[in-house]
């Protein structure tokens, strides 16, 4: 029968406040009716949850899907205005850097020596027209400087005494020539046929529309604007008005059209020898599907046109920032749906479980009230069948106290035993002393009495100490020699009914140990009685020998029998108290239990092992008494 305890049954036999138990019949009744309902109404329940898992899975998505595509766009919003901002600040600096030259070429076509060459100069005005434009190419840090006649040729230049001069080259091809004998100025950039250098070129015409007689040019280094992109890293660039890249931050966009060139495009790039050398036409366009590709990347891509040259100012900047930052917006949202969708249907199944568990408790009620009278009943036979055992552990701690009682005056007897015994010896030899009347061996006689009784008084202090587990006293020099020596006085008499000799075979010069001297006697004279009584029982009178060494700070006690030994077994539970291997009455088992309890607080060794041959080898490792002021004992 199973018994369940009072409170096992107070929390299920609680009623929720204001219900009232219906009648059996009437409950079994409603118990049966809810139910054959329930099946009913869990797989609707479960049909309604699937419908909203799945509606909530299908919004998230949504969610997550105009997320991202609301926030791409965004992103590529600002991304635009982004490029904006640079496209405005990049023609700013192209158009600074082209102006601040501008002038130069009107300034040099209206100088005297440049007008007296034009005008059919000799030699010597040559010379001053070659040094003039050197000394302002150095002095405005141009790339060059030359001088064109009506035809096109090169009568002076800043490079006339270099091995790449431009002294005789005639350049009447180039549209900059072209463009200032017709409107009277010209502009155009190219790679220089002569150096391979590419420039700026900017030209003035020199005299009237009508005869002119030269016309002066500049040709500008733009390597520094594009140096400055490239260190910037800028995505960056100048087209010229054939789609053509000719300055750029990046390496791989130099020299390649946006898109492909027109037969038309490449018969005029071969015409004015604009990028000669450099194959322009069967490089790979920039642009692919409205983005710029270059260096496995695709980039955004804004323009703005540079005029009068045609040109387009280019900067370019990556989509992927965009896209990513929408990826992470979708899976914000898609988290923060799954978690709201989660929320939900935690709340509405813990709804139904709180019902569900309402209708349990409900269903519990009943049958808990039809139980009730029954393990009322079992509750009764538990207390009863408690307070019997009650009653009984009393009965047996009662009697445990008596024999408790019982063991300790067995202890006193077993320990002042035989120190009784040589006090009776002692006495006796004291009266047959003085019934002899020899005073003085009867005064000795009555001295050793006095010093038995002392040695009974040390037991009994050890034996409270023992029982009580009082502090242990001080550790004083104790003489192990004088110890024995007390201990076989002590053990005289029982060891002559024993027949059994005891023979110590201890160095003269022992050093004193760590200890007390009547606790030290207390347990030799324990472990030579075993000894003896051990030899004895074994049916020899083999002596008993003790021997000593010293060393590490301990001297080594050895005490040898010849008695049966100690089984491996029962090593440790002979320490035990009031265990013993005699037969009942011959011993309680305490005086080894006291030898443990007496080194232990010596903090000495104690061991037995096997003598070769049969026995007992007993051995103390007793610490040497070290004063603290360092001096001798």
């Amino acid at each position: 029968m199973r018994v369940l305890v009072p409170g096992d049954l107070r929390p299920k036999c609680r009623r929720a406040p204001g219900r009232r138990l219906a009648p059996r019949v009437a409950s079994g009744q409603s118990s049966g009716e809810s139910e054959g309902a329930r099946p009913v109404i869990r797989r609707l329940a479960g049909e309604t949850q699937h419908a909203l898992i799945a509606a909530a899975v299908v919004v998230t998505l949504v969610a997550s899907g105009g997320a991202f595509v609301a926030t791409r766009e965004t992103a590529l919003a600002a991304l635009d205005q982004e490029l904006a901002d640079r496209l405005t600040v990049t023609r700013y600096a192209v158009v600074s850097e082209i102006e601040r030259y501008r002038y130069l070429p009107s300034v040099v076509g209206q100088d005297a020596r440049i007008l007296r060459l034009l005008d059919g100069g000799d030699a010597r005005a040559a010379d001053e027209a070659n040094a003039y434009l050197q000394t302002v190419r150095d002095l405005s840090h141009v790339d060059e400087l030359f001088l064109l006649d009506a035809s096109g040729r090169t009568v002076a230049t800043s490079n006339w005494n270099t091995p790449d001069s431009f002294l005789g080259q005639v350049y009447a091809f180039r549209p900059y020539f072209r463009e200032a004998l017709s409107v009277g100025e010209g502009r155009y950039y190219a790679v220089g046929v002569t150096t391979g250098k590419p420039g700026y070129f900017l030209s003035v015409r020199i005299g009237p529309a009508a005869h002119p007689i030269g016309v002066a040019v500049v040709k500008i280094e733009m390597a520094s604007l594009e140096a400055t992109w490239v260190r910037a890293n800028e995505a960056v660039g100048l087209a010229d008005g054939l789609g053509i890249v000719f300055l750029a931050g990046r390496r791989d966009w130099r020299y390649r059209p946006l898109s492909p060139l027109s037969d038309a495009a490449v018969a005029q790039l071969a015409a004015e020898r604009r990028y000669e050398g450099l194959n322009v036409a069967t490089r790979a366009p920039l642009v692919e599907g409205g983005r710029l590709v270059a260096g496995g990347e695709r980039l955004r891509l804004a323009g703005l046109g540079l005029e009068p040259d045609g040109w387009q100012v280019l900067v370019a900047a990556p989509e992927a920032p965009a896209t990513a930052t929408a990826w992470l917006v979708a899976a914000m949202t898609a988290l923060g749906g799954t978690l709201l969708s989660g929320a939900g249907l935690f709340w509405r199944q813990r709804r139904q479980i709180v019902r569900m568990r309402l209708e349990q408790a409900d269903v519990l009620e009943r049958r808990v009230a039809e139980r009730t009278a029954d393990l009322a009943r079992e509750v009764e036979e538990r207390r009863r069948a408690e307070e019997e055992l009650r009653r009984t552990h009393e009965s047996l701690v009662h009697a445990a106290k008596l024999a408790v009682l019982g063991r300790m005056s067995s202890t006193i007897v077993h320990e002042v035993s035989q120190p009784l015994s040589a006090l009776d010896n002692t006495l006796a030899a004291a009266e047959l002393h003085l019934a002899a009347g020899a005073q003085a061996k009867a005064e000795k006689s009555l001295a050793s009495a006095r010093g038995l009784l002392r040695r009974m008084q040390e037991m009994v202090r050890s034996l409270k100490r023992f029982a009580a587990r009082a502090r242990p006293e001080p550790a004083a020099p104790v003489s192990v020699a004088a110890a024995l020596d007390t201990a076989l006085e002590v053990l005289a008499p029982r060891l002559r009914e024993l027949a059994v000799p005891v023979v110590a075979d201890l160095p003269a010069d022992l050093p004193p140990v760590a200890g007390n001297p009547g606790q030290l006697q207390q347990v030799l004279t324990n472990l030579v009685l075993n000894a003896a009584e051990a030899t004895a029982g074994a049916g020899g009178t083999a002596p008993v020998t003790l021997s000593a060494e010293v060393e590490a700070g301990r001297l080594t006690l050895i005490l040898a029998d010849r008695g049966p030994g100690i089984p491996e077994e029962l090593r440790d539970k002979i320490f035990e108290p009031f265990f013993t291997t005699r037969v009942t009455g011959e011993g309680l088992g305490l005086g080894l239990a006291i030898v443990r309890t007496i080194l232990d607080h010596m903090g000495a060794g104690f061991s037995f092992r096997a003598r070769p041959g049969g026995g007992t080898l007993t051995v103390l490792e007793l610490p040497l008494f070290a004063p603290r002021d360092g001096g001798q004992p």
